[in-house]
Formats: C-alpha cells, structure tokens, sequence
C-alpha cells in the first residue's frame, strides 16, 4: 500500500525550516490536521484544514474515514519522539504512513546549552505527572523536560525543591528556532518567572546536602514509602527484585502487594515497565498509589481482593511476586499463568507456606533460599546484632 498519511515534523521556523520534500508533502495535501498554531506555520494552502480533535480516538476514526486521500498531519518537532507519531504508528499500518521528522525540542535545547544529548535524560510531563521525574534525580544528572504549560515549570521548581534539589539549576526555553524565542534562568529554589507555555525545561540537578539520593538500582531504604510496618524490607526487596528482573515493557503481578514497594521498585528499574498489585486491605492499596506517585508518578492499577480468586481475568504477566496469602492453588495459578521465559518469585515466613514450597521445588525445579538480615543494635554498653525474621524465597524461570 502507498503512504497516504504524511506526518510532518514543524518547528517555530515554518516552512522554512523544511526539507523539499516535506514542503512538497504540504503543497499537495488533500488535508492537513494540526493545531492552530501549526496551521499557521504552513500558511496558506489549498488542502483542507481540521483541528486536532480530542480525545485522541475521534482523530483515529476521521483519519479512517480520510483513507485513501493525501492526509498530512503537522506535529512540532520530532512527531515519533514523545509525539503523536507514536500513536499513529500503534493505529494504522506502517506502509500507510510516511515521516518527515524536523529538529526535536531536545536537540534544539541540547544545542543552544552546549549539552552533549547522549548524556541527557530527555522525558515529557506534557499530560503526565511531574513526579515521574524522580528517579532521574541524582547529583549532576541533566534532564531535558517538554513541559505541558508555563504553570508545570514552577510546580517542578516546587518538586525540585521538596525533594532536597533546591540548588537545581534551571533553564526554561521557549518557541525555540523562532523568532519569539525565549530563555528564563534560575534556580528551583527560588524560581519566580512566569514561563511561556511551550517550553522545554532543562534541570542540572544538584542536590542540597540534606537531601535524600536514591539510586535507580534496587533496595529503596524502607523510609522511603509510606507504610504500617508489614512491607518487604529493604534487603530482601534487593534480592527480590534481582530475582524478578525487570525488563523494559514488561508486566508484573505482585500478589498481596502491601503498600506496594516491589511494584514501584519495579516500575523504577526498567522503561515502561508496569505492574498489577493485588491487595484485600483498602488502606494498604492507598498507600501503594500515593508510593506510585510519588516515587515515579507511576500508574499502578489495583485488583481489591485475595489470590486466587482476584487473579482471574488479568493480562498475562512477564513476571509475579507473591509477597502474602501464598498457596498450592495461588502457586500453580500463576505459574500456569505466566508467560514463557517468565519468572516466579515467592517469599514466606510461615512453616505452613515454606512447606508448599518445598513441595512446588520438588516437582517445578527452581532455586530455594534463605535470606535472613540482622541489624546492629545497642545492646548494654555495647552493640549487638537483631536478626530479622527469615525469609524462604523460591524463584523460577518458567520454560
């Protein structure tokens, strides 16, 4: 099939800015589909002109119902980077679709910081939660944002801050490639501009020497959530998590989720990477939400209920946990549910679950530990070891 759905990349220069063949593109549209301000950009042209509809599917059925004529769609910058080009290659076949991609936001604003791109974390919160930031905050990371509005610059100036990277510095670049373009420099601890709202932030994060690092590693300190006391702490979580092996895209079960710390961890370690927590106790599924947000500004959707009934109907999973209410039933349930190359990760505590499995290791095959961590405490004058309680952990790869 001929392309017939053009998606052209703009930026603040217009059709200047163009390459021949996207310029060509344009002149001989049927239609054209962008915002007002891309419509501007292109100027006058004898293709009709819609607006981007919302919500994003009504786009979906009129372009399906445009098939067959010459269809360009204007997006600003790069449309297949943190773009509508995304969804548009989810949506229809590759040979209806042509790319015409223009200098990215984050190329624009690398090149006029002088900072190398390859050593940038670029990331959008156009529609998205700030928090999602989070796990790039460490000592002299730099971060590119696309911003939604002029309002998100100070509301991350204000996260920034929260978080013990006050010092940050900031540099919000507006319309860039044009000839309104704009550049605010400051700190996020004391930002007061009032930013334009198409912008690219740029964060040099320095951290205030109270603040609190996490790595992007495994094993959050526990304080790091919001919790009552029954979670899985920090060292087993570590050794639980390498055992789950995050993977980028990739889904996870955690049975009897608590207040959600190997999910989030999860869902921190590697790109896209999801998650499903299954909880009964409606207080524990609260405060895995809020530790979804705010460690990553994360979605975590939550099934309310036990294994196994509330495993029924769930989207096959990459991996599970089962941290509570492990069984023979709930153990084969998700085995069988697993995808192949899957892995099974199970801790207990109780003799009545360790024995289930020794007897799942004794058909299944795995590997079967026994993880026990003792913290120093003062004991007299002196100091002393408290062992944790001890954790059996069966893990397997299904084949």
């Amino acid at each position: 099939m001929t392309a017939w759905l053009h998606i052209v990349g703009i930026g603040e220069d217009g059709l200047d800015g163009l390459t021949a063949k996207a310029r060509a593109c344009i002149a001989s549209a049927d239609y054209i589909v962008g915002g007002k301000r891309h419509h501007a950009l292109v100027g006058d042209c004898s293709a009709t002109r819609i607006n981007w509809p919302s919500p994003f599917d009504a786009l979906e059925t009129k372009l399906r119902e445009l098939r067959g004529k010459r269809v360009v769609i204007l997006a600003t910058g790069d449309p297949l980077w943190f773009s509508v080009g995304n969804r548009l290659a989810a949506c229809f076949d590759a040979s209806e679709l042509a790319f015409y991609p223009h200098v990215s936001a984050f190329q624009l604003a690398a090149a006029g910081l002088g900072w190398a791109l390859q050593n940038i974390s670029c990331l959008s919160v156009h529609g998205r939660p700030i928090e999602q930031i989070k796990p790039q905050l460490q000592q002299g990371r730099k971060l590119l944002l696309l911003t939604s509005n002029g309002q998100a610059v100070a509301d991350i100036a204000a996260l920034l801050t929260e978080a013990g990277f006050g010092p940050s510095k900031l540099v919000a670049l507006s319309h860039m490639g044009g000839e309104s373009q704009a550049r605010f420099d400051g700190l996020a601890e004391s930002w007061v501009h009032e930013v334009p709202d198409l912008n690219t932030l740029a964060v040099e994060c320095i951290a205030a020497s109270d603040a609190q690092v996490f790595s992007v590693g495994y094993g959050l300190p526990d304080d790091a959530f919001a919790h009552d006391g029954t979670m899985t702490k920090q060292e087993i979580r570590a050794v639980t998590l390498a055992k789950l092996a995050p993977m980028p895209n990739a889904l996870l079960w955690d049975v009897g989720c608590g207040c959600g710390s190997v999910a989030v961890e999860w869902m921190r370690a590697a790109q896209g990477a999801r998650a499903i927590g299954i909880e009964a106790r409606e207080d524990r599924r609260a405060m895995a939400t809020a530790n979804a947000l705010n460690l990553g500004g994360f979605n975590l959707p939550l099934v309310a209920g036990m294994a196994p009934d509330a495993l029924k109907d769930l989207e096959a999973p990459d991996a599970v946990f089962v941290g509570g209410g492990l069984s023979a039933e709930v153990f084969e349930l998700c085995l069988a549910a697993l995808k192949p190359m899957g892995r099974l990760v199970c801790n207990v505590v109780t003799l009545g679950s360790e024995q289930v499995l020794l007897e799942k290791y004794a058909v299944h095959g795995g590997s079967l530990s026994k993880l026990q961590f003792a913290q120093a405490v003062p004991l007299g004058g002196q100091m002393g070891w408290k062992p944790a309680m001890p954790v059996t952990q069966y893990s397997l790869v299904k084949k």
